[in-house]
């Protein structure tokens, strides 16, 4: 490992603020990549440009959010350009064991969030909820990038990842300093899921609800979405055989160019790309705080997410960088969800659960990183309840109420998918049930070093007989 990198003192810890500089929208279909700056050229012609202090929902495009930051050491690739990163997720997955690739790590100093500060992250949760915001028609949308080519993205807004990109208002005496920068990624449309005529007051059209709903089925599910035989799969690794799946099939599938942690990808390219030397931040709510973890832990960026469905399953799947035995003090993803949330808790499931009625098999519950949570069922009186997902909610009565935010801290271990075998037919042997541990330290052993079929399991999934085990 190299030695420890020192931040600039121009990013030393402080208050500053950020404003809406571009919206990035990436349809996910392999082509299709627009950007919209958000100037005061296009603030006139929408006839939205106030001097008045407006709140975001009163105006997303305007509104100037207020932040405190302090730095941390962490380590990560020491290389991060994109085009060597994404060569090393190629290899990775044709390699088939991330543990056997040497990498070389950085002990860095960098900026990131004050968590500890109540207007902080109120402040990034409505920056996620400004990515929501229904967008104006306008011809002003531009292709990114000389390989998107013009009029092949008739009805690119119908789908795909969208960013929106918030810069740092830099005093002049500090003009000399790149800015700094955060993404916001948009979530799950709120009309997915159609709990009630309230269900979302952030101005979300809807627009990207399909999908939006195939790549939850696909990040959040074990196998597909591969609920019952009445549930259609989303894609087509299921063997047939009860809980077993290809596992190479899926990660392929999580690769694709038209699935969303590709477009997600591509957003931070475009943006690492127009900012080469400001310090980023991401954020995102529900699938858009998934993405913004993936893409964290694949860059070593600070994250900060707002109830994110777990995500260590599809990190594991996706062969992310993870430096061995990361200290807790180190870690640089933060999730912040509520004790009434099922999505967050990772139990909106069951043949019951809104999620299964509305079609989402959310399956996940082990979350990568650190784990900020609220106790609003002490501490409000709430009860579990799918409304208490949405960002509104978790807005005016969670981050708006508490005087102190919620304790980070390492979640205990945990293991989703437990009764599933995962086949991995690039060697034709089977895999052990992946294990989605809360400790990003390199490999997990499974249960039996035998890797013998396991016969009974306690409620919380271990198993206590294998077979061939003797008579009890």
């Amino acid at each position: 490992m190299s030695n420890v990198l020192q931040m600039d003192d121009d990013y030393s810890s402080g208050h500053t603020s950020f404003a809406l500089k571009h919206i990035f929208h990436n349809a996910a279909d392999g082509h299709t990549h627009k950007r919209l700056d958000i100037d005061d050229q296009l603030l006139d012609s929408l006839n939205i440009k106030s001097d008045e202090p407006l709140s975001v929902t009163q105006q997303p495009f305007t509104h100037i959010f207020d932040m405190s930051s302090d730095t941390q050491s962490t380590i990560r690739m020491a290389n991060r350009d994109p085009d060597f990163v994404e060569s090393y997720l190629n290899y990775a997955f044709e390699a088939r064991n991330e543990s056997f690739i040497h990498l070389d790590w950085s002990e860095e100093q960098i900026s990131i969030p004050n968590i500890t500060d109540p207007e902080t992250i109120l402040n990034l949760a409505e920056m996620c909820s400004d990515a929501y915001a229904k967008l104006p028609s306008d011809p002003s949308w531009r292709d990114v990038g000389d390989h998107y080519k013009l009029g092949r993205g008739f009805g690119w807004k119908k789908g795909g990842v969208r960013g929106h990109v918030f810069v740092e208002k830099v005093p002049k005496l500090e003009g000399r300093r790149p800015p700094k920068v955060i993404i916001a990624l948009k979530g799950t449309s709120a009309s997915g899921i159609v709990i009630s005529d309230d269900m979302d007051a952030t101005g979300d059209d809807g627009e990207t609800v399909d999908g939006d709903k195939l790549n939850d089925n696909l990040l959040f599910s074990c196998c597909c979405a591969r609920v019952s035989s009445l549930w259609t799969t989303v894609c087509d690794c299921y063997e047939g055989s009860t809980y077993q799946c290809d596992e190479t099939c899926i990660e392929r599938e999580f690769r694709r160019p038209d699935r969303y942690y590709k477009a997600a990808l591509d957003i931070y390219r475009n943006v690492s790309s127009e900012y080469p030397r400001s310090e980023i931040w991401i954020t995102g709510h529900s699938l858009g705080g998934a993405l913004a973890s993936l893409v964290g832990r694949t860059y070593g960026l600070p994250a900060v997410t707002f109830e994110s469905p777990g995500e260590r399953l599809p990190t594991t799947r996706l062969h992310l960088p993870v430096p061995p035995g990361l200290p807790e003090e180190y870690e640089h993803i933060w999730h912040f969800g509520n004790t009434a949330d099922p999505i967050f808790l990772g139990i909106c499931n069951g043949a019951s659960s809104s999620c299964n009625i509305a079609g989402y098999a959310m399956e996940t519950q082990c979350h990568s990183g650190l784990v900020c949570t609220y106790d609003s069922v002490k501490d409000l009186g709430w009860h579990v309840n799918m409304l208490n997902h949405r960002l509104k909610n978790v807005i005016d009565n969670v981050l708006s109420v508490y005087n102190e935010t919620a304790p980070c801290v390492r979640p205990p271990p945990c293991m989703d998918c437990y009764n599933w075998y995962f086949v991995d037919h690039s060697d034709e042997k089977y895999k052990a049930p992946i294990k989605s541990s809360s400790t990003p330290a390199g490999s997990t052993p499974t249960d039996d070093p035998s890797g013998g079929k396991c016969l009974k399991r306690t409620w919380y999934g271990r198993c206590y007989k294998w077979e061939g085990d003797g008579p009890e």
